[in-house]
């Protein structure tokens, strides 16, 4: 799996810190990793943006890169229209991804967003840089009541693309789980025809990067590098 796309059922879900710990047991393995952020909006210029947090969490031994920025939180294409700045086009992701790959062992995607958000004006998104680099797409979804319908749908949009969904991975698991939390985790794989890959505890994000490269592995099944065996029945 020399690249991995990475996307979420919406934004806010985690998948900054899902990167950095999918990175970290890279790292920790000894492999080569590097961390494409495509379209980083909301960020301003000379501020760290998304691939400078997994950078910041799994080391400076992740090599980070970053094609576009938008100053404004929205959508990238509505962030470049509005910045009178070039889109970014899924052929620019698909290239910049190879190059990547050619001097890495794992070049980890990460999208803005969710999976059919626009990156330009021909309604071009992360499923179609996916597609030109033959990668499968990991999806990371939220814990709590409303996760399984969005899953349901980005999972269905991946198959009618002809994309491979390796499994799901919760991005932050709250630290007193409701009812629809704890249901969910057995029901998430239903909901994305694929496996749970792993639980990412809320405030990860907020850890030492000695303390989140030392967790990370547990927080990852070991299809990505980790170690962890499940949800506790």
């Amino acid at each position: 799996m020399p690249v991995l796309v990475i996307t979420g059922t919406g934004t806010e879900v985690g998948k900054t810190v899902v990167t950095a710990a999918i990175a970290a047991a890279a790292v920790s393995a000894g492999r080569s990793v590097a961390v494409l952020k495509p379209a980083q909006t909301g960020v301003a210029a000379g501020e760290p943006g998304d691939a400078a947090e997994v950078v910041r969490l799994a080391g400076d031994a992740v090599t980070a890169a970053e094609l576009a920025r938008y100053p404004e939180p929205l959508a990238p294409e509505t962030a470049a229209r509005r910045a009178g700045l070039p889109y970014v086009r899924p052929r620019e992701v698909a290239d910049a991804a190879g190059k990547l790959a050619a001097e890495h062992d794992l070049v980890l995607v990460e999208g803005a967003g969710g999976l059919l958000v626009r990156f330009d004006d021909s309604g071009s998104t992360l499923a179609d840089a996916a597609r030109l680099l033959d990668a499968p797409v990991l999806v990371v979804a939220a814990a709590g009541l409303g996760t399984l319908n969005a899953t349901a749908l980005t999972a269905e949009a991946l198959r009618s693309r002809g994309l491979t969904c390796p499994g799901v991975i919760v991005g932050s698991w709250p630290a007193a789980p409701d009812l629809a939390a704890r249901c969910n985790l057995a029901d998430l794989p239903r909901a994305a025809g694929a496996p749970l890959l792993g639980v990412l505890p809320t405030g990860a994000g907020a850890l030492s990067c000695a303390d989140f490269r030392a967790r990370a592995s547990g927080w990852l099944a070991p299809e990505l590098g980790g170690v962890w065996a499940g949800p506790v029945s």
